[in-house]
């Protein structure tokens, strides 16, 4: 039986969600909301991409729904999360990647309006963050609200994940390298709790917070409190690099570093975690779905106990990716 899914926030992740869910033969999306976009809109912001390039397929609007490759989605414009009708269109599952309802208690409005379970497409500061590969096996089903957390921690935990399954992690700190999101300014404009971040994205490296690194102690506890971190912002339109420099517990060199991030992206992390030894750059990332590749030409080591990682992400796509993988897995084991 098919996973009925809707989504709430017809953004840059909640699009390219329903491309990706639309590749799964188990999910059907049924319904978007988003109060800024009517159903003619969603279908030309849908088809045509900046970045991702065109939707293959066939995409039409019929009145207040999405069709797209024949499937009817219904378009809704509600702000109040509750006054959606999930419940009359048969939704079990809302994706909200609004990045508004973060919380147990904003989420929680969509349970309401008739959906059984939600992930949440951004960090939480109380829902249970989940991601795939690392801690995703700790899901039970009695959690109707989840998050998976943010695009960096994806690539981040699975990277901390192998070393310190190996090596064992001492301390860290964190740089990612990060293209530019919606909630920057293409001039320079008022941004009153981050005033760097009120300046032009197109022409400068902005520094910012994230709270990837520490977050990375929440889904494996025995990182928490050893990660903290920090971004720049630059102007490029999509994939970002995060820069791990870490002390270890063991001694190692940077060939075996290497050898066991190959290992596991051959094996228990196929598909979330990737190896390269290629001469690559961002643009040979662009609708990359993997969380995290690493690469091995970029980084260096010191002592043998002090070393720079480097692993790159779609924070677009791979995201989105996850999302939808999160989604399925949810659905699997509350199935069960």
């Amino acid at each position: 039986m098919a996973i009925t899914v809707g989504i709430n926030g017809f953004g840059r992740i909640g699009r390219l969600v329903l491309r990706v869910a639309l590749s799964r033969s188990d999910i059907k999306v049924v319904a978007v909301n988003d109060p800024f976009i009517a159903a003619e809109y969603a279908a030309y912001m849908f088809k045509y991409d900046s970045t991702h390039g065109k939707y293959k397929g066939e995409v039409t609007h019929n009145g207040s729904s999405l069709v797209i490759d024949g499937q009817t989605i219904t378009v809704h414009q509600e702000r109040d999360p509750e006054q959606i009708p999930w419940g009359k269109d048969g939704v079990d599952y809302v994706i909200d990647s609004t990045g508004v309802f973060t919380t147990l208690d904003g989420a929680s409005k969509h349970i309401t309006g008739g959906a059984k379970k939600v992930i949440i497409t951004a960090p939480s500061k109380d829902a249970p963050m989940f991601v795939m590969g690392v801690n995703n096996e700790k899901y039970t089903a009695d959690l109707n609200i989840v998050s998976n957390a943010s695009c960096t921690t994806n690539c981040l935990a699975p990277l901390a994940k192998v070393i310190n399954d190996n090596f064992g992690i001492e301390s860290g700190l964190m740089t990612t390298v990060h293209s530019i999101t919606a909630t920057q300014k293409t001039v320079d404009g008022p941004s009153h709790k981050d005033w760097r971040g009120g300046r032009t994205a197109s022409g400068n490296i902005i520094p910012s917070s994230t709270g990837a690194a520490k977050a990375v102690g929440k889904v494996l506890p025995e990182l928490d409190g050893k990660l903290t971190g920090m971004a720049f912002r630059v102007p490029t339109v999509d994939v970002s690099v995060v820069d791990l420099t870490v002390n270890l517990k063991k001694s190692t060199s940077y060939e075996e570093i290497c050898q066991v991030m190959k290992a596991a992206s051959e094996n228990e992390l196929k598909g979330v975690l990737g190896y390269t030894e290629d001469a690559v750059v961002s643009q040979d990332f662009i609708s990359d779905n993997r969380s995290s590749i690493f690469d091995a030409a970029a980084g260096i080591m010191l002592t043998p106990t002090f070393v720079k990682l480097v692993s790159w992400y779609d924070n677009e796509f791979g995201y989105s990716t996850r999302v939808v993988d999160l989604l399925q897995h949810v659905a699997k084991v509350s199935s069960a």
